[in-house]
């Protein structure tokens, strides 16, 4: 559907319809990239097919191209909401500046992404932390290899956190964001794509708890029930597949990794594990398999990269995790730090290329089970919109759906433009009932006045000129 050109006050749509039906229908002329409607139904979103085409990372749509400085003074600026773009070599530092206020909390990740044939070392590892004036740092995490050393995307994030009982980072004002890259001399010299968000968290109304809950279910619940269903994951944190509890079946390449997203909402617990299926064939490959759970901003979770495999089936499964509170992001453990928000947690597994080599270079079959635990808990007073910290309706429809971030996009622009065409349609009904009416009162009159014109001579003549039958819609349509 081709609305473009019709569109606004002038055009043919705007003086059909009413302004609403106007506004919903001219909304989706053009999507996201601009194509037009029938052009967006064909194409990918970010240059990569969602649902799981096994091919290179996915970045995010609109991302924009950024350089980082190599000091502070010369920093280019992050925009809250924005996706950007970089590369960092072996060795190499990236700056980017904030303009933080002094009552928001604020979040930055940076998601490398090593080619996918290129050699990394267990020790490689991408550092971010965020800096006060000072160069003090207000929070610092790094995210390594690990024993599963072959190249696979790896996130890390840093954040600066309100809170009345510290004396800083507390400031309005510049803070910086330090991006590094450390690699041993034998990994690949090749530069590490790096996609970068920034993002914000409301403060309460209210001070609440600052204490993270001592007592919590740790027990792994029982595998859900229903039995397995297919979904293909996606190949990024933007592209990934929605997932909700089940038990999930999908095909995962040597050296390829799947993503999906699960929403988790305040008070509940995510618990997650992931089978690698048989193979026939001898060998053995040390840490086959890397399942890791990134939180709504892409910080670890969880990982787990020890499993190894012998052609048998093997089972990663995470660590239980507390209930996702507010208060969690007070205590100094990494998983109550890390489960502080509501919102779309990410799961990334990926197979050692090893494998291929040792089995083959074919699909493997991966199975994996989600329970999402516990009654959905009340929101936080927040001091404005919550944003991505929290588990919409529209959230819960798409992981249901199995829908990527731009599928559900898409979905619910499609879902207003068929809102918009039933509000066209009852207005066009109508429209003709009055156009009916009209038409009916016209005859009326005419004929009234052929009647009249019978025995007045000249004055019907006179009247049928001035009043004529209308066989059309009316001029101000």
């Amino acid at each position: 559907m081709r609305v473009k050109r019709r569109c606004g006050k002038g055009g043919r749509i705007g003086r059909m319809v009413a302004p609403a039906v106007v506004t919903a229908l001219c909304a989706v002329a053009t999507l996201p990239g601009g194509a037009s409607a029938d052009e967006a139904t064909g194409a990918g979103a970010g240059g990569a097919t969602g649902g799981g085409s096994g091919g290179a990372y996915a970045f995010a749509d609109g991302i924009k191209p950024i350089t980082g400085a190599a000091t502070t003074s010369d920093a280019p600026r992050l925009d809250a909401g924005a996706v950007y773009r970089d590369a960092i070599t072996g060795g190499a530092k990236r700056i980017y500046r904030l303009d933080l206020d002094a009552k928001t909390n604020a979040y930055v990740s940076a998601v490398a992404v090593p080619e996918a044939d290129s050699t990394v070392d267990r020790s490689d590892s991408l550092k971010v932390s965020l800096q006060d004036r000072n160069g003090f740092n207000c929070s610092a995490n790094d995210a390594r290899f690990g024993s599963a050393d072959f190249a696979r995307p790896v996130a890390a994030y840093a954040h600066r956190t309100m809170n009345r009982d510290s004396s800083f980072c507390q400031d309005a004002g510049p803070y910086y964001v330090v991006v590094e890259r450390d690699s041993k001399a034998t990994s690949s010299p090749e530069a590490w794509d790096l996609e970068i968000r920034h993002e914000l968290e409301p403060k309460l109304k209210t001070e609440g708890p600052t204490a993270a809950p001592e007592e919590w279910a740790s027990a792994s619940p029982p595998a859900p029930a229903g039995g397995p269903r297919e979904r293909a994951g996606g190949t990024s944190f933007f592209d990934a597949t929605g997932l909700t509890e089940g038990e999930w079946t999908d095909r995962i390449e040597p050296g390829r990794s799947r993503f999906y997203r699960v929403p988790v909402n305040w008070g509940q617990q995510l618990f997650a594990s992931a089978d690698l299926g048989s193979s026939s064939g001898n060998g053995f490959v040390g840490s086959a398999l890397a399942v890791t759970l990134f939180n709504p901003v892409q910080g670890v979770v969880s990982s787990s990269d020890s499993v190894s495999y012998d052609g048998k089936q093997k089972s990663a499964a995470l660590e239980p995790l507390p209930p996702v509170k507010y208060e969690n992001r007070f205590d100094s453990g990494s998983k109550f730090v890390n489960t502080r928000f509501a919102g779309w947690y990410y799961l990334r597994v990926s197979l050692n290329p090893e494998v291929g080599e040792e089995f083959g270079r074919k699909p493997y079959g991966l199975t994996l089970r989600i329970n999402v635990e516990g009654t959905p808990a009340a929101a936080p007073a927040y001091d404005g919109q919550a944003g991505i910290f929290a588990v919409t309706e529209a959230d819960q429809e798409a992981a249901a759906n199995g829908q990527s971030g731009p599928e559900a996009a898409k979905s619910g622009t499609m879902r207003l433009v068929a809102a918009a065409g039933i509000g066209a349609g009852s207005v066009l009904v109508l429209g003709l009932v009055a156009w009916t009416l009209l038409a009916r009162r016209s005859a009326a009159r005419a004929a009234s006045a052929t009647g009249a014109g019978a025995g007045a001579g000249t004055g019907a003549a006179a009247a049928t000129e001035t009043g004529p039958t209308r066989y059309g819609p009316p001029a101000a349509w």
